[in-house]
């Protein structure tokens, strides 16, 4: 006999899977065609049987096997029974096939849900911690970014009080936002104008604080308010902050500021005759060289100005550093890094020039001091962002070189107790109306 080999050209076909039983298990060499011919239907035909009938199953031929086994095996029972039985299996398997197919919109909107939160809390997380590292390289320490986030838990904390003077700020027909004072970006300033018009209102030109970085026109919303209600007219003053400007931009704009109080203010229900100087922190700092650098040009020879000393009333200086020498590594200590400070003042060489109670003690301005206004400056004695000593020092420098000066210290009041709480008490006492 001659033999034969069957040929296999994929040893796995994808299409069937041949079981591994004893029907199948024949060689792959065959020594006659008899042998090949019957092993090939054994191995072949069988399978491709199983196939057709598994194909051509109907959908529930589990259910009639169940109850095929189920009528041989209990034949006793009723066909009642039978047929109730075969019900309860039928919603059992239609439910435990439910979650498969019937995934509702609502599990599956859940689900995605899950899925975007769990993104969005790993995306804050990485742009927090990049946002960081990015402040560290730029050189803001640790300090000065939990003194901001304090910051900001404080506003939040401020937020009901704070909604009140905005409404009151955008609202209100007493106030008149953005009026310009010069040609730069931030020369604006706000009036804040009382109800009462019968006769000039008293003046009050007042320069908001903010670290010379963050200061702003309406941070003064709420001392307008107030003094409007008592019938005095009050201009919050803007100006350029670091790095926008310097030490000698925000002086200029501070002066300009002064300059259109001063000669339009009558147009607006003003009193030009009784024009008030105040700043609050570094706007008391940056009023407080507007006045001595003014002072300085009018002693000068053939300087021309746009406005004069003679026509500020009083100063009125809130929460002020005054001797930059003295202040600089208390700053440092608090957050407002040396050569961010530095930076801002223009230099270590101008610290002393942009010290008021530096200047006022130079031989050169003894003729300018003379000029000076009355100087009343607050303080509280737990202000701990600049020192109460700096207003105590000052005012005791102006005495010596002849000006009229005091201080005013309150007992345990900080940084912002001061101007919250005593502000607006303290300056209608001191504001003939």
């Amino acid at each position: 006999m001659q033999s034969y080999t069957l040929p296999i050209t994929d040893p796995n076909p994808p299409s069937l899977m041949v079981p591994s039983t004893s029907n199948t298990a024949g060689a792959l060499l065959f020594r006659s065609e008899d042998e090949m011919s019957a092993t090939a239907r054994m191995m072949i035909s069988p399978s491709f049987e199983d196939v057709r009938k598994i194909e051509t199953r109907p959908l529930i031929s589990r259910t009639s096997s169940y109850a095929e086994s189920l009528s041989s095996s209990s034949s006793s029972s009723s066909s009642g029974s039978l047929v109730s039985n075969l019900q309860k299996q039928r919603r059992r398997r239609i439910n435990s096939g439910a979650p498969l197919f019937w995934l509702s919109d609502g599990s599956r909107r859940r689900h995605s849900l899950r899925q975007d939160m769990g993104q969005a809390a790993s995306d804050t997380y990485l742009i927090t911690r990049l946002s960081f590292k990015l402040l560290r390289y730029l050189g803001v320490g640790y300090r000065w970014i939990m003194r901001f986030l304090a910051l900001g838990c404080y506003a939040f904390l401020l937020l009901p009080g704070f909604l009140q003077v905005g409404y009151y700020y955008f609202y209100s027909s007493q106030v008149r936002r953005g009026i310009v004072y010069g040609d730069q970006p931030r020369n604006r300033l706000d009036l804040y104008l009382p109800k009462n018009c019968d006769g000039p209102k008293p003046v009050v030109a007042f320069i908001t604080g903010g670290a010379w970085i963050i200061g702003y026109k309406a941070w003064g919303s709420l001392l307008g308010q107030q003094l409007s209600e008592r019938d005095i007219i009050v201009a919050c003053i803007d100006y350029r902050n670091f790095p926008q400007g310097t030490m000698g931009d925000m002086v200029k704009d501070a002066s300009q500021g002064i300059s259109f109080v001063c000669n339009k203010i009558a147009e607006y229900g003003g009193d030009p005759n009784r024009i008030y100087l105040m700043g609050q922190s570094a706007g008391a700092h940056i009023a407080a060289c507007a006045l001595v650098d003014q002072a300085m040009k009018e002693a000068g020879e053939g300087e021309s100005t746009t406005w004069s000393v003679s026509q500020i009333k009083a100063y009125f200086g809130l929460s002020g550093g005054y001797n930059l020498l003295n202040l600089v590594d208390h700053f440092h200590s608090r957050g407002l890094y040396r050569r961010i400070f530095v930076s801002i003042m223009e230099g270590e060489e101008n610290l002393r020039r942009y010290s008021p109670e530096l200047m006022v003690q130079d031989p050169a301005c003894i003729n300018a001091a003379s000029l000076l206004p009355p100087i009343v400056l607050f303080h509280g004695t737990g202000d701990y962002s600049i020192p109460s000593d700096s207003s105590k020092s000052f005012a005791e420098t102006l005495r010596k070189v002849g000006v009229k000066a005091e201080s005013v210290l309150y007992e345990g009041k900080t940084h912002t107790d001061l101007f919250l709480q005593v502000l607006s008490e303290t300056c209608s006492s001191h504001l003939p109306s």
